[in-house]
């Protein structure tokens, strides 16, 4: 047995009850190593002040200066949430027309979460930071760890979920992996940047314990846990100052409580001033200017005079340098020894098929067509565009140029070259432009509807390929209705009534209104922005190759108006500020206490064999706030299969004094899991992981008394409780 046991990164609170001095992180990772520190010291007092004036903005579009005279060549920087982006021209946003960038198209993060296996994401890491280093980059932009608030959030595809255990939980290890090949993972977005619509302005307003529970705690393990080297600050605003020159987010929080030694980098464009600024805690300016111009922005000349008249003060100064200088000596820049990366091997590749198929999530079998009985199959309908469409680029934001990617329809192909495989496009793609993107149109088009039932019904099965795509979900603007785009609803239907032999199969990273298609449809797959090999995956999983173990990162409404920020009429807010009035209640948190029916319900996922949860127990019936939990119970696979299981836990807290929600998930284990065979399952949860964050003290509080952990395979279909005490 093989077992993926997590520790809830995200969520390792500090008891504080006497007082409000956060805990200082143990002296144990490279921010800290005395030889590495003396070396940035002399470093920075042997440079001139010119010289550390040039760390500190941008020289081109991904570029910055290093240091010549000592040997460290200029900075350079990727995009990478998808991959490594194809090299853009020194000052534009145009491609710079290589015929050697292309990479690697790895699943987008919502697809990484739903595998709910965190060894994956540490080997993702690896091979994305491999491949960054293979183009000579220094800084990777990824991971983005954004919550996912809303379903209409343009970037949702990016981020891995709606919960805060479950980011942090794979932002650890993606980081870790990244960083071990040399080049410095940079955690985005921070913080509590959670739509597009008017990013550039927006003031977010939320109470602190909603930041400290739900938004923040991804970031304070990508410091505390991973070492992570570097942070991007935000487009937003937030409590009114901008981000980037946020002194409560930057300096008190970020470097003060969390201890982070690394740099802060703005976004793209996201610095609005000089001295705030430098004071408050940014340390790189990117993106601003053009050729000639880029010593005349913010942190460029302005900077250096704001130094020399005595608005900086040259200890700001020198900090500011020692950052930049400690990322390059720790990701080993311009050193014999460091690390060059690979790009597009096979390993890699097989990497991108085993996160595609493990995250792939079987909503629905009620008919049990899944998986495929291809003996008694000879021809097959695949209908709809998402069967060809290809996602590695698209819409507004950063893509890679692909050096392959297998499409749905190919995939299919690929595995079936002896069965009758037919095309119909089912639909057709059409926007109105507007900014950046373009908006979907929502009617379908009559004539492919009729040629996809006219071969529906000629074919002894179905498969209808709908959803999302890289124009509809984009960067620089958030979706402003669930609605599945271009008819694609009843084109489902209409191939279902011709069909009943019909599998729908979404491509999206999101969710949609999928009412109509859950009553017409009794076979629903979820896929994702599944990478260069996400055909493949799909095929296998869809014939039984593999068998589905994906489970949803977040909530699947029924409707838009059940989610917690539109239920509170508080997403996107108004033209200047939005205000968080669902507060901790994000995603499951809400649907449960409120008791709204979801659609499907966070963590939920099917298996084409069926596992058997019990004798849950514990160590130990009570126990004192510096003990750790362990938790312990049985599944059994009776099933005809192998199959993976994620089991999930989520806490209850007993008659408590403070405002909870229903539940909050804990820990998780995903296990393998033999058909007739039986695994126990462990899962590790720290007793101060179930501090809540008291606003009067601004401090940690872990509240004595009862606590019941429910264990069950979503945040619906509990298998199991064990109640414990707490001294």
């Amino acid at each position: 047995m093989k077992s993926n046991i997590v520790f809830t990164y995200g969520m390792i609170f500090v008891l504080l009850i006497s007082c409000s001095t956060p805990k200082e992180p143990e002296d144990t990772s490279w921010q800290f190593d005395p030889a590495l520190e003396t070396k940035v010291s002399e470093i920075v007092s042997s440079l001139s002040l010119e010289e550390k004036g040039k760390l500190f903005y941008g020289n081109g579009k991904f570029w910055s200066a290093g240091i010549e005279r000592l040997g460290f060549s200029e900075v350079q920087y990727a995009d990478g949430p998808l991959g490594i982006r194809e090299e853009l021209g020194r000052h534009s946003w145009s491609p710079a027309g290589w015929t050697t960038d292309s990479a690697t198209f790895f699943p987008a993060g919502g697809g990484l979460s739903a595998s709910w296996n965190t060894e994956l994401a540490y080997k993702y890491g690896v091979a994305m930071g491999a491949e960054a280093r293979a183009r000579n980059k220094d800084y990777l932009l990824a991971p983005a760890v954004n919550i996912q608030r809303s379903p209409l959030g343009g970037r949702n595809y990016e981020y891995f979920s709606e919960d805060p255990v479950l980011n942090a939980a794979f932002a650890v290890p993606m980081i870790k992996g990244i960083q071990s090949q040399d080049v410095a993972a940079t955690i985005k977005h921070y913080a509590i940047n959670n739509q597009e619509t008017r990013r550039g302005s927006i003031d977010v307003l939320a109470s602190e314990r909603t930041i400290r529970e739900i938004y923040l705690p991804v970031y304070k393990a990508a410091v505390m846990e991973a070492d992570v080297y570097s942070v991007m600050c935000s487009y937003n605003r937030f409590r009114g100052p901008y981000v980037c020159e946020n002194e409560f987010l930057l300096r008190d929080i970020l470097k003060g409580e969390w201890g982070f030694k690394g740099t802060v980098m703005s976004d793209w464009g996201a610095t609005h001033s000089t001295v705030e600024s430098a004071l408050y805690g940014l340390d790189i300016s990117m993106g601003d200017g053009g050729e000639g111009t880029y010593h005349e922005t913010y942190f460029g000349d302005p900077l250096v005079e704001a130094v020399q008249n005595g608005d900086v003060p040259m200890e700001v100064f020198d900090e500011m340098a020692e950052r930049v200088v400690r990322v390059l000596l720790n990701v080993n820049k311009d050193d014999p020894t460091r690390k060059t990366g690979a790009i597009n091997t096979p390993e890699h590749h097989k990497l991108v098929y085993d996160v595609a198929s493990e995250s792939i999530v079987l909503l629905k079998n009620d008919q049990d067509i899944l998986p495929l009985n291809t003996g008694q199959i000879k021809s097959i309908a695949v209908i709809g565009d998402n069967a060809t469409q290809t996602l590695a680029s698209g819409g507004f934001g950063a893509g890679v140029k692909a050096l392959y990617e297998i499409t749905p329809l190919e995939g299919l192909k690929n595995r079936l070259p002896n069965t009758e495989i037919n095309f119909a496009q089912g639909y057709e793609e059409e926007y109105e432009r507007r900014g950046f993107v373009g908006i979907p149109d929502y009617e379908g088009n009559p004539e492919l509807v009729a040629e996809a039932v006219e071969m529906a019904s000629n074919s002894d099965v179905a498969i209808v390929f709908v959803g999302g795509n890289r124009q509809v979900e984009s960067e620089a603007a958030d979706r402003t209705t669930m609605e599945l785009p271009f008819g694609q609803s009843e084109l489902v239907s209409a191939v279902a009534e011709a069909n009943p032999n019909t599998i729908v199969v979404f491509v999206a990273g999101t969710a949609f209104d999928i009412r109509e298609i859950e009553g017409a449809a009794s076979t629903i797959v979820w896929s994702w922005f599944n990478g260069s090999e996400a055909g493949n995956a799909i095929a296998d999983v869809l014939l039984g190759t593999v068998n589905p173990s994906g489970k949803l990162p977040f909530t699947m409404p029924k409707k838009l108006d059940d989610s917690p920020a539109h239920a509170t009429n508080s997403f996107p807010g108004n033209e200047t500020e939005v205000s968080y009035e669902e507060g901790i209640l994000v995603g499951y948190r809400w649907f449960d206490t409120k008791d709204v029916e979801p659609m499907y319900p966070f963590g939920h996922g099917l298996s084409y064999t069926n596992f058997e949860y019990s004798s849950p127990s514990t160590n130990k019936s009570s126990y004192s706030s510096s003990e750790t939990i362990e938790l312990t119970v049985s599944i059994e696979n009776n099933g005809d299969v192998y199959g993976k299981e994620t089991i999930q836990v989520y806490v209850q807290k007993n008659n408590s004094e403070v405002m909870r929600a229903e539940k909050d998930l804990k820990g998780f284990t995903k296990i393998e899991v033999s058909a007739g065979e039986s695994e126990t399952a462990t899962i590790s949860i720290d007793v101060e992981n179930l501090a809540y964050f008291d606003e009067d003290s601004m401090s940690w509080v872990v509240e004595p008394g009862e606590y019941t952990f429910l264990i069950g395979s979503s945040s619906r279909d509990i298998r199991g409780s064990i109640t414990v005490a707490i001294e």
